[in-house]
């Protein structure tokens, strides 16, 4: 081969590698872009280092919390506040006030949501001697499983006042806790005592005389009685002066009532006195509940029976020194009361995270500084014994100290009466007991008839 020729092969072979070199260069990616059909490294497919987005927060659990307005008393807005404080500190409840009249309407809309197949609510205030009837209905769940989980549970219930805590246990369980809690004062015209030179009433005889005195006429017609005694809705009001002649008309036992008792007779024959001996109030069922207040506070009677929950609309209203102190007894220098008032339930049929979301609540409403505040706005008698150490009560009772002789009114209160099938034997015992306060029948015969028929009505209850 002459060294033309092979000079000439070795030309083209160097320009073909070239040609071959640049094509593949041409094809490739660019090295900063990962190819598409790339599969993802090993690096790729492990769980990220940091933690996951947490969940959206649950909805709120959503209560209805039914509430008796009975007393003159801005208790709705109160309520509305302590409930504004609670959805505050605890972002996860909300809680639907249900304003519903008395303790008999929200007792009977309850009951008739229950009856009706409805979701009850998840609390409610009802009457404290509620508890039988609602504890038969299956209606109310028992709070010692809440109770037992709190550290402080010895310390947390030994503060409510023990005549408080009387209707709140059955059957060994706790059921209820009380918050609007009242019980029955006697309130007189201080500034009219003191004009007359009359002292304040320490025995039935001495009440009586002091109403007397203090009753006014202009010819037959009087301009000022001396007491009212509301009757219409009896048996509350009633229950001191049984107890102040010696004999409660209710005892320990759930089943067991002492209407026929002589001292109970004597209580019955001593309101007829305040009339017809005394002539210092007006006669027979008196049906002024919702008037009385007024009726004092404008001075049209010198004195009444009524709740200690109606304290603030009376010191609001009167324009003269407002006295208070508990029932007089039969005895000299002896008295007597009965508490009142309302307990929180919780109820059965409400879904388990609503009655947890209740307890909550309850426990919130029943610290301290709300039933120290509850009492300075309502007039209620704090329901908590620490409640009265606090400044904004110490302060409160140096300027109202008829607060204090609501409170200490207690020492004198024997249990509220509270048994088996309550409706049908307060029923029987209110129809007699106005029976003989209007005259229709004698205390005895009166007294007499309704322990007959309650005896019937507890029958099945008993043992």
């Amino acid at each position: 081969m002459s060294k033309r020729w092979l000079f000439t092969l070795l030309s083209l072979l160097l320009i073909g590698s070239f040609i071959l070199s640049a094509c593949g260069k041409a094809t490739e990616a660019p090295a900063t872009q990962a190819p598409a059909t790339e599969a993802p490294t090993e690096a790729a497919t492990e769980a990220p280092t940091e933690a996951p987005t947490e969940e959206p927060p649950a909805e709120p659990v959503t209560i209805q919390f039914f509430y008796p307005v009975a007393v003159d008393a801005p208790i709705a807005d109160i309520l509305k506040g302590y409930i504004a404080e609670f959805e505050a500190e605890n972002p996860d409840i909300n809680v639907e006030p249900v304003f519903s009249g008395g303790y008999g309407d929200t007792y009977t809309a309850i009951m008739t949501a229950i009856d009706g197949g409805a979701e009850p609510p998840a609390a409610a205030v009802l009457l404290a001697t509620a508890l039988y009837d609602l504890v038969n209905a299956d209606a109310i769940v028992p709070l010692d499983g809440y109770l037992d989980q709190m550290e402080d549970k010895d310390a947390y219930l030994n503060d409510f006042f023990p005549a408080f805590m009387e209707n709140s246990t059955y059957d060994g369980h706790i059921w209820s806790l009380p918050f609007q809690r009242s019980d029955v004062v006697l309130y007189y015209n201080a500034d009219l005592f003191k004009e007359a030179g009359l002292e304040p009433p320490n025995s039935w005889e001495a009440w009586g005389q002091a109403a007397e005195a203090l009753t006014v006429r202009d010819g037959d017609n009087v301009t000022r009685w001396g007491l009212e005694y509301p009757s219409g809705w009896p048996y509350w009001l009633f229950q001191p002066l049984a107890i102040g002649s010696g004999q409660n008309i209710v005892g320990d036992s759930d089943t067991e009532v002492y209407f026929d008792n002589p001292d109970v007779i004597e209580a019955v024959q001593f309101y007829i006195d305040l009339s017809h001996k005394y002539h210092a109030m007006p006669e027979g069922v008196q049906a002024v509940w919702g008037q009385a207040p007024t009726d004092f506070a404008s001075g049209q009677t010198a004195m009444i029976v009524h709740s200690s929950g109606s304290l603030r609309g009376i010191l609001d209203q009167a324009d003269f020194e407002v006295g208070v102190m508990p029932i007089p007894g039969q005895e000299p220098d002896t008295y007597a009361s009965v508490p009142g008032g309302g307990n929180i339930y919780i109820f059965k049929g409400a879904p388990q995270e609503k009655q947890d979301a209740a307890w909550r609540f309850i426990t919130f409403l029943t610290q301290p500084k709300y039933a120290a505040d509850f009492s300075i706005n309502t007039g209620y008698i704090a329901v908590r014994q620490s409640a009265y150490d606090l400044d904004a009560m110490k302060a409160y009772v140096e300027q109202v100290p008829q607060a204090l002789a609501t409170r200490d009114a207690l020492q004198y209160a024997g249990r509220e009466f509270a048994v088996q099938d309550l409706g049908e034997v307060r029923n029987i015992f209110h129809d007699y007991l106005q029976k003989a306060y209007n005259g229709e029948m004698t205390p005895e015969e009166a007294m007499a008839a309704a322990q007959k028929e309650a005896d019937a009505a507890l029958e099945p209850f008993r043992p």
